[in-house]
């Protein structure tokens, strides 16, 4: 990504962003402007708040003289919310409610950020969100099939396993899927991996057990073996602790909303 990428990438977001802070801030102090348009100041809090946006984007630190390039940057959208503003623009309706919305979308994130600092994650809620988190992990399972074009022939190989023949060896035989290369057997996986025939199938039979009816899926019929199941491996409290963190202030977050919502009166139009 070239210099002038780098900035231009930002540069409808912040536009939007601007135009909206413009109409709230109070005006610069020319002590503390980064540079002065058609006799305005640009304060510097608002340049460094668009260069910061710029330099998340392109995930590295900025030049001097990148930092100066964008300040060129910069100057050219003062330049061109000044002549809109002089042609009108910001008087359409269409703008005026991207700007209604820009300024709503930055106060809402401002105010929620507001109720997080107000209202910490304290390590007393982490663990049991952990511990919830995990009870919903998915069981985990190993299972051989042999998979086959028509029932008969899915019949005529449970007589087979049912007999007493080998499944690993009757599968390399019959099966049409690629794991007959390795005797039918599909490794671990959880169920909402499987297409759903397969997996309530899987799921009734206990460890060792065959299948006593064939299952059909989209891919032909199926005789499965169950060779053992297994709770999931979860991953250490410790090692997940930050994004357990995010889950509980996402539900803070989410109580609070909800609360907002019970004590408004809200009469939907639509």
């Amino acid at each position: 990504m070239n210099r002038h990428t780098i900035a231009l990438a930002v540069l409808p977001t912040l536009l939007l962003l601007g135009a909206c802070g413009n109409a709230a801030s109070p005006a610069a102090d020319s002590a503390d402007a980064v540079a002065t348009v058609n006799g305005k100041p640009i304060d510097k809090s608002e340049f460094d708040m668009y260069l910061q946006s710029v330099q998340q984007q392109s995930k590295r630190e900025l030049t001097a003289e990148e930092r100066s390039q964008i300040l060129d940057q910069f100057i050219g959208m003062k330049l061109a919310a000044e002549a809109a503003e002089k042609a009108g623009i910001a008087k359409q309706t269409k703008v005026e409610d991207q700007l209604a919305l820009a300024r709503m979308n930055v106060i809402v994130d401002a105010g929620l950020q507001k109720y997080l600092e107000d209202h910490p994650v304290t390590d007393a809620e982490l663990k049991p969100e952990y511990d919830a988190q995990v009870a919903q992990m998915p069981r985990e399972y190993h299972a051989r099939h042999i998979l086959v074009e028509d029932k008969a022939t899915a019949e005529a190989v449970t007589k087979e396993l049912q007999g007493g023949a080998d499944f690993a060896k009757l599968a390399e035989q019959k099966s049409k899927d690629s794991s007959a290369k390795s005797g039918g057997d599909l490794g671990w996986f959880t169920l909402d991996t499987m297409v759903k025939p397969f997996a309530d199938a899987v799921a009734a039979l206990q460890p060792g057990q065959l299948t006593a009816a064939p299952v059909q899926s989209q891919f032909g019929w199926h005789v499965i073996k169950l060779e053992e199941s297994r709770a999931p491996n979860a991953p250490a409290f410790d090692e997940v602790k930050d994004r357990v963190k995010v889950i509980v202030q996402r539900k803070k977050l989410q109580s609070y909303l909800d609360e907002l919502r019970k004590g408004a009166k809200i009469e939907k139009k639509i």
